[in-house]
């Protein structure tokens, strides 16, 4: 049987993320509980949506692969998603940021799966982070953490890369140093061809770019470059559809086009802001300047914890650093 051309499957993984995000908008201004939704990507492979940042499901015959976790809120429900698309127990979390939207559900997620791995008491399910992860999610002697021991990571990784074999499935987690933060990372399923772009890439607002935690813009467009790297077209056979599934940190399903897109606005509004401060013009009068205006119907907002002007303001205070 003839696949569907890619762009009709990519059709109809946006009408699904996009009506769910709709349904999230509308039951937020109600207090209602959030949907969570699995959508399936490939035979063994699968996205949960709803529960705060992107979930991705890899299952098979060594267990089920879980990189992030969502909120502590929506914990539960996405476990419930995840139990819906495998029976497959939950061996192997893999974090790739310490917020709270991707590391929240760690403890109840874990404790659900199946210890794969010997000597980590209290939780069945390793959980995977680059080091920094960890540094970020616990605290200083004499500090209290954010975040409860349990949800911490078990196994961390220094090295620029960690490569694991799961599933059949050659996995690697890839370092993305000064992207969104200096704890960041995004992960490669080979075999499936799914990036995983982690807090890097979000296809419902401007980046998140945290200067106070090591991000930068250039850090930011280093990664995208990143992922437009390991990312693959379709290309002879375009009309069998095809190319590698690129998973955001919240929004729907990117290809490499999408992801080349992204990185071609970070360039642009880098340079048009780079040109404004070489005019002695201030972040006030910058922002006002609106710089990202042509981005703003896709990606902007005036309202939230991360809005148009505090993209534009971190952009600022990067290119004028020189990073």
């Amino acid at each position: 049987m003839r696949r569907p051309p890619r762009t009709i499957v990519t059709a109809v993984l946006l009408l699904g993320l996009h009506a769910s995000t709709q349904a999230q908008g509308a039951g937020a201004a109600r207090g209602a509980v959030e949907p969570v939704e699995a959508l399936q990507l490939r035979p063994n492979f699968y996205l949960i949506g709803g529960a705060g940042g992107n979930i991705a499901v890899q299952t098979g015959s060594n267990g089920t692969l879980i990189v992030d976790t969502g909120t502590a809120a929506a914990a539960g429900r996405a476990l419930a998603a995840i139990q819906t698309v495998t029976t497959a127990p939950i061996s192997l979390i893999i974090n790739t940021s310490p917020d709270p939207d991707y590391v929240g559900g760690n403890a109840v997620i874990a404790k659900a799966g199946r210890q794969i791995f010997e000597g980590i008491p209290g939780l069945e399910t390793a959980i995977f982070a680059h080091e920094k992860v960890l540094l970020r999610m616990s605290a200083p002697t004499g500090q209290a953490s954010a975040f409860p021991s349990e949800t911490w990571p078990t196994d961390t990784f220094a090295q620029a890369r960690k490569d694991l074999y799961f599933n059949k499935e050659g996995v690697q987690i890839i370092t993305v140093p000064a992207g969104h933060s200096d704890a960041a990372s995004v992960v490669f399923f080979r075999a499936s061809d799914v990036v995983v772009a982690g807090k890097l890439l979000d296809a419902t607002r401007f980046p998140v770019i945290d200067l106070a935690k090591g991000g930068s813009v250039q850090g930011e467009i280093d990664g995208l470059n990143r992922v437009i790297d390991l990312a693959l077209r379709p290309i002879p056979f375009v009309d069998e559809g095809g190319g590698t599934y690129v998973i955001p940190g919240r929004g729907r399903v990117y290809d490499k086009v999408d992801v080349v897109e992204y990185r071609d606005m970070m360039v642009i509004v880098r340079d048009v802001v780079a040109d404004m401060i070489k005019r002695g013009m201030t972040v006030e009068q910058v922002k006002a300047a609106r710089p990202a205006k042509a981005y703003e119907t896709q990606y902007g907002s005036k309202t939230g914890p991360w809005t148009t002007d505090d993209f534009v303001a971190a952009v600022y205070a990067s290119v004028k650093a020189g990073k």
